[in-house]
């Protein structure tokens, strides 16, 4: 499995996509959070919920329609096009692993530099988790949601790698869907 910073950054990526881009979320409808609503949404994803300023914003919404691409080509098994988005992303980002320490912490790996923007170091770290899944064997627990009118993603942790629905609500919905037309389609008793 990922190791615990991989797991984080790619379980943030996750919760962003699905926060910050439009489509179906549960059978619903789902319209992402626009203008001076964007920072605060980004904020209540990011762990500690720092503050975001709107260019931060701005930017880690454009870096979440990249991640979003990536998980569409891994999860429709475009592995190609999935590594040219994530290998434009780490240019981009200037990702790079380091060891950071903060007072009274242990050494940590990092892949952005002290000084980067809150949004340039969590799209380098997007970048990096990415990368790392994606040149293993774990790229293909990158998902899209299969349920019907949800396309939200998810990073599979199940032990045997067969998850295919974002949530419970989803695999719930989708298993009491098969069922009753199942027993629609049987004939009188």
């Amino acid at each position: 499995m990922f190791d615990s910073h991989v797991a984080i950054l790619l379980d943030t990526a996750a919760g962003l996509v699905n926060v910050l881009t439009d489509g179906g979320d549960r059978g619903r409808p789902y319209t992402a959070p626009r203008a001076d609503a964007l920072p605060e949404a980004i904020a209540a994803v990011l762990p500690g919920e720092p503050a975001v300023s709107m260019e931060e914003a701005l930017y880690l919404a454009g870096t979440t329609l990249k991640v979003r691409r990536v998980f569409e080509a891994m999860d429709g098994r475009r592995d190609d096009e999935a590594a040219e988005i994530v290998n434009a992303l780490v240019i981009s980002t200037g990702a790079r692993p380091q060891l950071n320490r903060v007072p009274g912490e242990p050494w940590q790996v990092h892949f952005h530099g002290a000084d980067d923007t809150l949004s340039v170091g969590w799209s380098a770290g997007f970048a990096s988790a990415l990368t790392l899944a994606i040149g293993s064997d774990l790229g293909g627990r990158l998902g899209v949601c299969q349920a019907k009118g949800c396309d939200r993603v998810y990073v599979d942790a199940s032990r045997n790698a067969v998850r295919q629905f974002c949530s419970r609500s989803c695999q719930s919905r989708t298993k009491a869907a098969a069922f009753r037309a199942r027993s629609a389609t049987r004939p009188p008793a």
